[in-house]
């Protein structure tokens, strides 16, 4: 007996040591730190305030009607809305598969087996030779006792990914809505440069007739008179490109709103767009965290990647199971249900990997390569995030400039209209004088309805960038903030 206890005790001891060991694999990445992403210089001069964020309907705030209820045709009927829901709810199955894998499972059920048994094999007082029915009811209990947390670990994970595609469904709305804007605003622009270009058009067409009459009388030649051709035909192609725009922007609204080519036909020409008055929070790389839906899912995939790493070194352990299995099995014409005929089996399962190839050890350093790609892409958000606000920040900012300064230009080119048809009136200065100087405000007015449109488009694109709205619901954004050398523990 000792020396079988003995020879026990040595296989044993052999077998773990030869099992299968995680020494030496961990994640590499590490999570950057808000706080060292600085920002205070290039905001500086900038209003602060910590209610900086967009409203949820912050289109509201740009003063068209249209506008909002595009907004909510799109949120109503776009596919791709669809896409982004159906994803998060198969993340929410694959959690509840994840889940139940942590509880015990009860089977059961019953045969009937009709069977002739050779004699070869089975003598005549065993069976053999007759045609025999087999029957048996069976109900069956497995539970794996999860003694490492390794079921545990993988639930959160699949919850965390689970979280991750809620959030992505939240920022696909967010990022509808902003595209239907910006679409809104160019087919604005397009209206603009359109009327811009019938004047450019009527201004060309003025001059070729007041040439046409200079070369009758014989005070221009022809070659004044194929420069104003010239200018009509360029004029005309700019009406061309203008309506061109507007066709091109209101297919852009239809295919955002989810519908046919005609439904853009009936969106009429937007109302001039208020920039939306932003600032921006006193704190910007920290708040934002709490803001951006793609910086919450980055941190959320993150998160579930730490736990895909707890479940790959759970493998490396013993693994403890309890299993049992009762019923009643009977043969030929016996009653299967009576006491005689009852079975039992019940008892404890134990395994533990000593040899596999390196299975175990590829899968761990996979999962750690997946931690640190997780991790880089939430750190290259991070950083784009704040880069991308405070830039957009500068853009609205040199917008509203560029559009003060283009007023004085736009209100002297005025003023030198007024003058040059007061001097054409008075007979001091001809009328093509003055159609070079009309020439002026209408590349002034072009120039404005471009900067107005800048101004507005970059408006839209900092609300994006500070979240579009985004209002993390209870639980979402309260990611348990771990480090990477935790998760490699």
């Amino acid at each position: 007996m000792r020396l079988q206890l003995l020879a026990a005790a040595t296989g044993l001891t052999l077998a773990l040591a030869g099992c299968a060991s995680s020494g030496g694999l961990h994640p590499e990445g590490s999570l950057t730190d808000a706080a060292s992403l600085k920002a205070e210089r290039s905001l500086a001069g900038v209003t602060l305030s910590p209610a900086a964020w967009p409203a949820e309907d912050w289109w509201t705030g740009l003063g068209d009607p249209q506008l909002s209820a595009l907004i909510a045709e799109a949120l109503k009927d776009n596919p791709s809305l669809a896409v982004a829901d159906a994803r998060a709810r198969e993340a929410q199955a694959q959690a509840g598969v994840a889940d139940a894998e942590r509880g015990p499972t009860v089977n059961a059920g019953a045969n009937v087996v009709g069977q002739r048994l050779p004699t070869t094999a089975f003598p005549p007082e065993l069976g053999g030779g007759h045609f025999t029915w087999f029957k048996d009811v069976r109900a069956s209990f497995s539970w794996g006792l999860d003694l490492w947390g390794g079921k545990r670990a993988a639930w959160e994970a699949a919850l965390g990914q689970q979280r991750a595609a809620e959030v992505e469904s939240r920022a696909a709305r967010i990022q509808l809505s902003s595209n239907v804007a910006l679409a809104y605003v160019q087919l604005g622009y397009a209206y603009a440069q359109q009327d811009v270009a019938k004047e450019v058009l009527d201004r060309a067409n003025t001059v070729h007739q007041l040439t046409q009459q200079r070369v009758a009388a014989g005070v221009d030649s022809q070659l004044q008179l194929k420069q104003s051709d010239t200018e009509v035909a360029n004029a005309d192609q700019q009406l061309s490109a203008a309506n061109r725009a507007i066709n091109a922007a209101r297919s852009s609204l239809s295919a955002l709103l989810g519908k046919g080519p005609d439904r853009g036909i009936d969106i009429t020409r937007p109302q001039p767009l208020q920039p939306a008055a932003l600032t921006v929070p006193a704190n910007l790389p920290v708040e934002l965290m709490g803001h951006r839906a793609d910086l919450i899912a980055a941190r959320w995939r993150v998160e579930a990647a730490g736990k895909e790493i707890k479940v790959a070194k759970t493998e490396f352990l013993p693994d403890i199971s309890i299993s049992a299995m009762a019923g009643f099995v009977a043969a030929g014409g016996t009653n299967p249900l009576q006491m005689p005929a009852r079975f039992f089996t019940a008892g404890p399962s134990f395994s533990l990997p000593i040899f596999d190839g390196g299975r175990l050890r590829s899968n761990l350093a996979g999962k750690d390569a997946q931690y640190d790609v997780a991790v880089a892409q939430y750190n290259q958000t991070l950083v784009t995030a704040v880069n991308e606000v405070a830039d957009l920040y500068d853009a609205v900012q040199s917008a509203q400039e560029q559009v003060a300064a283009q007023q004085r230009a736009l209100d002297a080119a005025s003023q030198a209209w007024d003058l040059s048809e007061q001097r054409y009136k008075a007979g001091v200065g001809s009328y093509l004088e003055a159609l070079i100087v009309r020439q002026q405000l209408l590349l002034a007015e072009q120039r404005m309805a471009t900067l107005k449109s800048q101004q507005v488009e970059s408006s839209v694109q900092l609300i994006q960038a500070l979240g579009g709205g985004f209002r993390p619901q209870a639980g979402t954004a309260d990611v348990a903030l771990q480090s990477s050398s935790e998760h490699s523990r």
